[in-house]
């Protein structure tokens, strides 16, 4: 149950992080082209700071996706760290079953032993 809470959060934050991406990148067209519209300023002058603006939009993007990445690698260790936990938990489990198994069988050997050498 944790492991699908788990993936519905982490579905919920790449979902977060394509929104402001989108949103980013949308909000920088819209910004560019009304500032083509409304530039009171030569054309050399505009297309410098529209330059200037794409490369902080960029920069911005990279950063973005950067930590990003970062945050999908460490809920991957995350998720790597407890799946190995949870299979270290069954293996442990697992020996414990067969230990008994192994002891009823035992007993139940012994004690048709001692009754076939009884009759």
């Amino acid at each position: 149950m944790n492991t699908n809470s788990q993936e519905f959060e982490h579905t919920g934050q790449s979902t977060r992080a394509k929104s402001v991406l989108t949103g980013l990148v949308i909000g920088s067209l819209i910004g560019a082209g009304t500032a083509l519209l409304f530039a009171p300023q030569p054309g050399e002058k505009t297309r410098a700071e529209i330059q200037k603006g794409a490369r902080e939009l960029r920069d911005r993007t990279s950063e973005t996706v950067k930590d990003t990445v970062e945050q999908v690698k460490s809920r991957a260790n995350q998720v790597k760290a407890d799946v190995q936990i949870k299979a270290g938990e069954l293996t442990h489990q697992g020996r414990e079953l067969l230990a008994q198994q192994l002891d009823r069988i035992s007993n139940a050997a012994e004690n048709g032993k001692k009754v076939i050498q009884e009759s």
